[in-house]
């Protein structure tokens, strides 16, 4: 029955190229050396705006993966099966070297080629993301503590993706997972009570067996994963694989698949080991020195996974209020709206420019530069992960009842956003960081605020400000109490002098006006009316 024709509607958003309608991300690209590689960043983000291809995201993650004890004729096989989808997601991903592209060709801009590849991918689909960034975040702790590293490295950094059940040696492409946390101590690994014997030899490189337990396994269909046990000497690093060096399964079992918020493409495990067989990687007793660069590249990830989350939601507010009316007038053509999205323009902006400061830390690879990345991962981890939950809850209520709806991307995008924010150490993990790391060596404060001093004198409101945070810093004697306000400060600071440097004068005076200025206002939507909201939305509409 036709009872009425429907108007006022927005199109699908579909048949849009995420990349050629993204001005701040052209922008930063266009400032470093990866002429070689637009194309394909250019070809990645049509991929991403193809129906096709976001169907594929929706498919994924409607349909969960399932685990499978036994096969038909009562083997345990501890199987998770995924829906098709996933493994197209994966694929493409792989294919295209998102999981190592600056580890397989290290060659100049390939970080940032990495990194706005893996940006496009998360704004379609997430939950592939953690299988992708454990994969690339694992190379550096295998390399430098394994000494077997190349029969596996040459695997891992393969373009080749396997996601079939069998030995990691008769695959030509891996993937690797991470198994850390337990019951009793969640963030604090050091109480692990999994324990790790020799089985004949000791040392880096040889077998152990493990007994023990893991509250959260991420990607279990991986081929091999990371994970901390206990030794006589301490706790230390490990990678077991999920069938033995003899072709045989290896001595764990998936307990059961953990039932989250979101994330729900991706499957996280219970799993018990039982005298499971695993590589020491580096020296007993240095499990958490050996594991800290895996881990500060996941931190890495989850800063692009939600700059990635805002933009796609971004994208949907402003192709929405092109076309909406509400009381005979778009919502783009009026002024508290606008206020709002420039607001969202802004946040997403700044995300990425501090994302984007912490590639460069990897790309140049100096020792100044990763002492500066040592402060910057928690810091951009605690603030860019917390601000997206917030971010999504805004754009959603843009769209009102359609952004709340399945129908829509952003429920999605809004459950996903957390996730970030959890792994690899919730809010107070990363903010006691911040302080453990400045406290350790003086001199990463000093880098740090070296690099907020490169944007003195483009604009008074961070001028005055940083020279408050810096007082600041010396008054709260880095107490613990303080430590999310630090983090804080300091996360703003570091936003404003990165888009201060980019040299959009325009988006950087409004960003200062609106973050470093305590005139108490906390929600979105509350610039000043000095600030060209037009023209903030002028430069991201599409």
């Amino acid at each position: 029955m036709v009872t009425h024709k429907v108007s006022n509607q927005s199109p699908p958003i579909d048949g849009i190229n995420l990349y050629e309608i993204d001005a701040p991300l052209k922008a930063i690209l266009s400032k470093q050396n990866i002429n070689g590689t637009s194309n394909a960043i250019s070809n990645y983000g049509a991929l991403m705006g193809q129906a096709n291809w976001i169907e594929k995201g929706h498919l994924a993650n409607k349909f969960k993966p399932e685990f499978h004890t036994h096969d038909s004729k009562g083997h345990r096989v501890d199987l998770v099966k995924f829906h098709p989808t996933y493994h197209d997601l994966m694929q493409l991903a792989i294919s295209n070297q998102l999981h190592a592209l600056p580890w397989a060709k290290p060659q100049k801009g390939n970080q940032f080629t990495r990194l706005a590849m893996y940006y496009l991918h998360a704004q379609n689909e997430a939950g592939t993301g953690c299988p992708i960034t454990m994969t690339f975040s694992c190379v550096p702790a295998i390399k430098n503590n394994l000494p077997q590293a190349e029969e596996w490295l040459s695997k891992i950094c393969s373009p080749i993706y396997d996601g079939s059940n069998k030995p990691y040696f008769e695959k030509e492409g891996l993937t690797i997972g991470m198994a850390m946390t337990e019951k009793q101590g969640g963030t604090d690994v050091r109480i692990n009570t999994t324990f790790a014997k020799p089985l004949s030899k000791k040392g880096a490189g040889e077998l152990y067996q493990l007994t023990g337990h893991k509250w959260f396994c991420s990607a279990p269909m991986c081929d091999a994963f990371l994970t901390l046990a206990q030794t006589e000497k301490g706790l230390s690093c490990f990678l077991f694989p999920r069938w033995k060096p003899d072709g045989s399964k290896n001595n764990f079992r998936i307990q059961r698949l953990k039932n989250k918020l979101g994330n729900s493409s991706n499957a996280s495990s219970e799993i018990e080991f039982d005298g499971a067989l695993a590589w020491l990687m580096g020296e007993e007793g240095r499990g958490v020195s050996t594991i800290i660069e895996m881990v500060a590249l996941t931190r890495y990830d989850c800063m692009i996974g939600s700059s990635a989350l805002m933009r796609r939601a971004l994208t949907e507010v402003l192709h929405h209020i092109q076309y909406r009316k509400v009381m005979g007038r778009l919502l783009i053509d009026q002024p508290l709206m606008q206020n709002v999205v420039a607001d969202l323009c802004l946040e997403s902006e700044a995300a990425l420019a501090m994302t984007c400061r912490t590639a460069l830390c990897l790309e140049k690879n100096t020792k100044e530069e990763q002492t500066l990345l040592r402060l910057l991962t928690p810091i951009g981890k605690y603030w860019i992960t917390k601000r997206a939950t917030f971010f999504l809850a805004e754009a959603m209520e843009c769209l009102g009842g359609n952004g709340y709806v399945e129908d829509s991307i952003l429920p999605r995008l809004f459950r996903e956003a957390p996730v970030n924010a959890i792994w690899e150490g919730s809010g107070n993990v990363q903010c006691l960081d911040v302080l453990r790391a400045i406290r350790k060596s003086p001199k990463v404060l000093a880098i740090f605020i070296n690099e907020l001093e490169k944007a003195k004198g483009f604009n008074t409101i961070y001028d005055n400000y940083l020279k408050h945070l810096k007082s600041d810093i010396l008054e709260e004697e880095l107490q613990p109490s303080f430590a999310r306000r630090l983090t804080e400060s300091l996360a703003k600071g570091f936003q404003a002098a990165q888009l201060l440097l980019l040299g959009n004068s325009q988006i950087a005076d409004a960003f200062c006006q609106a973050r470093l200025k305590n005139d108490g206002h906390l929600m979105f939507g509350n610039l000043n009316k000095n600030i060209d909201c037009k023209a903030i939305l002028d430069r991201n509409l599409f």
